[in-house]
Order: C-alpha cells, then sequence, then structure tokens
C-alpha cells in the first residue's frame, strides 16, 4: 500500500540567503531546558521499567511539567538560597499492578538528571510528581496498536537541512558552554545560560545570557573581570568578523551584586525565572523563527505512539538523510502529519519540499520518496534512538 509522500520544489529562498535571519538556543541549565530534560528522562525510564518487567513500553506522557522558581540572595563571595525551586512532573502512566512504582521510577530519574547536568545545583530543586492513569480509549488504542503502534494524537512534525551558517554557530557556541573544558577553565560559570544568534545582511551578533556564581566572585571588579575573560574566550567560537556580547542586562554603574547576573547555584530558577516543557528549544536543538517549527512539545512523550515525538524527531532525521545522500539537493524540508488512531508508520501526509539548482526532477523526486519510505517501514528504529539518546530532543 503505497504511502501519501508528496515531493515538490521548495518555494523558500535558502534560509542564509535572506536579509535578517535570527535563532536561539536554550542552554542545559535554562529553566525550559531542566524541565524538558527532567520529563524526558522520567519518560526513558518509564519505559525501559516497562520493557524490562512486561516485555513492552506500556502507554505513558510524561509531557507537562513546571519549574516553578525559588527565592535566593546571591552575594559575593556566597550568598544563600532560601527557598529551593520545585519542579513538576504531571502526566499520565500505566500501573499494570501495585508493585509497580511509577512515582518512584519518575523521581529517581529525575533527581539523577538533575545531578548528572547540573551537579552541586540540583540540591536546589526539589521534585513533585502528579501522575494519574490515562482515559480508557488512549489506554486501549495503545494495546491495539501492538504489532505497529496506533497514532496517540493529530499531530505534525517539522524537520529541516542542512543548519545555516549562523545555526551551525549558535550550536557550537552553546556546545562550547557545555564542554568540559571551559567548564574547568572557568568555575565562576553556572549551568544556566541562552545564546541568540542575529544576521542582519552580513553583519553577524551573538548575544549570551550567562549565570555567574557568586561563591566564584569577589566584587563588582572581579564580576567585570571574570565577564571579559569568558567573553574573549567565547569570541574564539564565532566566524571571523562576527561580535558577542555577554549578559548585556548587567548595569554599567552596578556598585553591588543587585545589578548584575550574578546567582547563588548558576541557574536562574532559584530566583529570576520560572520553566516549562516545550517552551525550549525544538528537536532540532534551536528554536528557528525562519523556518517552520512546530510547537508541540516533544520531551516526556512515549516513544512508541505518540507522533508530537515521534514525527518531530523523524523529520529531522529524513531531512539530513536526503540532503546527505541525494547530492544534486541544497536544502530539504519534511512536514509529516497524522490523525489520532491511524498507524504511526502511515502518515496522512510526507511532504517534502526540495531545494536543488537544477530542480526537483522526476528522478529525484522518486529518490527522496523512496528514503521516507524506507523511514517509514522502520518506525521502531525511531523509538530505539530515542531511548539509546542518539538523538536531539530539545
Amino acid at each position: 500500500m503505497s504511502r501519501n509522500i508528496v515531493v515538490t520544489p521548495s518555494s523558500d529562498v535558502a534560509v542564509e540567503r535572506r536579509q535578517v535571519e535570527m535563532c536561539e538556543h536554550k542552554g542545559i541549565g535554562h529553566p525550559d531546558t531542566v524541565t524538558d530534560g527532567v520529563c524526558e528522562a522520567a519518560s526513558r525510564a518509564l519505559s525501559l521499567a516497562y520493557r524490562k518487567a512486561y516485555g513492552r513500553i506500556l502507554h505513558h506522557n510524561l509531557d507537562k511539567g513546571l519549574l516553578v522558581a525559588g527565592r535566593s540572595r546571591p552575594r559575593f563571595g556566597g550568598g544563600s538560597i532560601e527557598d529551593k525551586a520545585r519542579l513538576i512532573i504531571c502526566g499520565r502512566a500505566t500501573v499494570p499492578e501495585p508493585a509497580f512504582d511509577v512515582p518512584g521510577i519518575v523521581k529517581k530519574a529525575a533527581r539523577d538528571y538533575l545531578v548528572e547536568h547540573l551537579q552541586d545545583a540540583a540540591g536546589t530543586i526539589e521534585i513533585d510528581t502528579h501522575i494519574r492513569e490515562g482515559s480508557a480509549n488512549l489506554v486501549q488504542a495503545f494495546a491495539r496498536g501492538q504489532h505497529i503502534p496506533l497514532s496517540n494524537d493529530t499531530s505534525f512534525g517539522m524537520g529541516f537541512a542542512p543548519y545555516s551558517p549562523l545555526e551551525q554557530d549558535v550550536l557550537g557556541l552553546a556546545a562550547l558552554l557545555r564542554s568540559t573544558a571551559f567548564r574547568q577553565r572557568f568555575p565562576c560559570a553556572g549551568a544556566d545560560f541562552k545564546v541568540m544568534g542575529m544576521r542582519v545582511k552580513n553583519e553577524v551578533t551573538f548575544i549570551i545570557a550567562l549565570a555567574l556564581v557568586d561563591r566564584h566572585v569577589a566584587s563588582v571588579a572581579e564580576y567585570r573581570a571574570h565577564k571579559a575573560r569568558l567573553g574573549d574566550y567565547l569570541t574564539q567560537g564565532i566566524s571571523q568578523g562576527a561580535t558577542l556580547q555577554l549578559n548585556t542586562l548587567d548595569d554599567p554603574a552596578a556598585t553591588d551584586a543587585s545589578g548584575l547576573y550574578l546567582t547563588v547555584s548558576g541557574l536562574s530558577c532559584e530566583m529570576g525565572d520560572d520553566g516549562q516543557v516545550g517552551r525550549g528549544n525544538r528537536a532540532c536543538g534551536l528554536i528557528t523563527p525562519a523556518r517552520p517549527m512546530s510547537l508541540e512539545a516533544v520531551a516526556g512523550k512515549n516513544p512508541v505512539s505518540h507522533v508530537g515525538k515521534l514525527y518531530n524527531v523523524l523529520a529531522m532525521l529524513l531531512a539530513r538523510d536526503i540532503h546527505q545522500r541525494l547530492e544534486d539537493v541544497e536544502g530539504v524540508t519534511v512536514q509529516l502529519l497524522s490523525a489520532i488512531g491511524a498507524p504511526v508508520d502511515r502518515p496522512r501526509v510526507a511532504a517534502i519540499e526540495i531545494r536543488a539548482a537544477q530542480g526537483v526532477s522526476e528522478p529525484l523526486r522518486q529518490a527522496a520518496a523512496k528514503i521516507a519510505d524506507e523511514w517509514l517501514d522502520d518506525m521502531p528504529k525511531v523509538t530505539a534512538l530515542i531511548l539509546d539518546q542518539a538523538v536531539s530532543l530539545y
């Protein structure tokens, strides 16, 4: 049975050829990314526990999460956390028997994730769960789809390839800020950061917000010295001729910590900012207003039947594969849409837009459709890549 795969020439100008381009990445300690990461870790742990106990993943979706900021008093040399932030994980999960401890599995996975990615700052966040069983029709549909899962939602996913130079630089700066070498060199740098990239014609600017940790900063003068060294180091990670700005809210006339981006833990959620699942990076690792994108939260959804997760991941994988395997292709955008209850390998439409210097010939159209068919024939591979943490989700 043939699928509804539609391959067309792209009508859009390449992102890098437009007059204005912008994109951003929210770092590992950003409140939205923290919430994404914890909910995804909880879903992954639950999926693996189901599979170990029952031979298959059972119905669940833990894609509702809220990080409520706490209260802190940053001070030069070290301040205090007065009220811890609270991370609430909410969702639906199958409880096959009373002994299967869903809250326990979720809380352990969440705590392990925080410790792995935030180290000491993990202790400033408390975890709470509000997980109930799913509705009967969704659970029943999940059970009916053991051989070919049935879509958990009517939703669409978006993907593209390749990254533009600006997008590559934003991702490169994010990788640098996460790197062990950077962390060892600058212990004053917190885990909470955001990288915004902007290009107007040929002028490129990167604006970075980076929380500094107060116990490593003794004064206003030392804060400014740290900031200068950080800026010089990060500038090495951007294209020649680009401009980098760091912590632009800082008060140039500051005489105390209140006018600076200084934190106790290196996280803005200790007081300044709340977080929520789905408000951060898309499955491409970026927020890209210059490209079509889904607002669907990817993190925390089950990796078997929820197309809000599967199709966003698959769209990126498919776009990259088409771009890499078909040498005439300069750019690809993929849109996948499913109706709830339909087999996940049978989207209502798989729309593939191709930009090629010589146009989209019939052989090129057929080759792209064949690659799409190959991926859709092997949806368990997408699930495996998600569980193996081999793909970007946020």
